[in-house]
């Protein structure tokens, strides 16, 4: 059974740094060379919106224009696991934020973790 666990939400200051972290269990992130990981965010009254997306194989990654130079979205293969380092953080990017993982046939979502951008 496929599963997602995202970590690493909470309050934080304006200019303030967060890093996410989503740990994928049941599933080898390098099994497949088309297995895209990605982040989406969901702010209060808004629709979900792709925030920035990781090719597992090659690293190849894309970002919401958004959220470009502020956010890194990276891998560790041998964690399983995948992250968003984010900084330089406005009251914008108030939102749950939802790691997806998709391959061939299968899409699958964790929870979701909270950001939450204010002084």
């Amino acid at each position: 059974q496929v599963q997602l666990a995202e970590s690493g939400g909470g309050l934080v200051q304006p200019g303030g740094s967060l890093r996410l972290s989503c740990a994928a269990s049941g599933f080898l992130l390098s099994t497949s060379s088309s297995t895209v990981m990605s982040w989406y965010r969901q702010a209060p009254g808004k629709e979900r919106e792709l925030v920035a997306a990781i090719t597992t194989a090659d690293g190849s990654t894309g970002y919401a224009d958004s959220v470009k130079g502020r956010f890194t979205i990276s891998r560790d293969n041998a964690k399983n696991t995948v992250y968003l380092q984010m900084n330089s953080l406005k009251p914008e990017d108030t939102a749950v934020y939802y790691c997806k993982l998709v391959y061939p046939g299968n899409i699958y979502w964790g929870q979701g973790t909270k950001v939450t951008v204010s002084s």
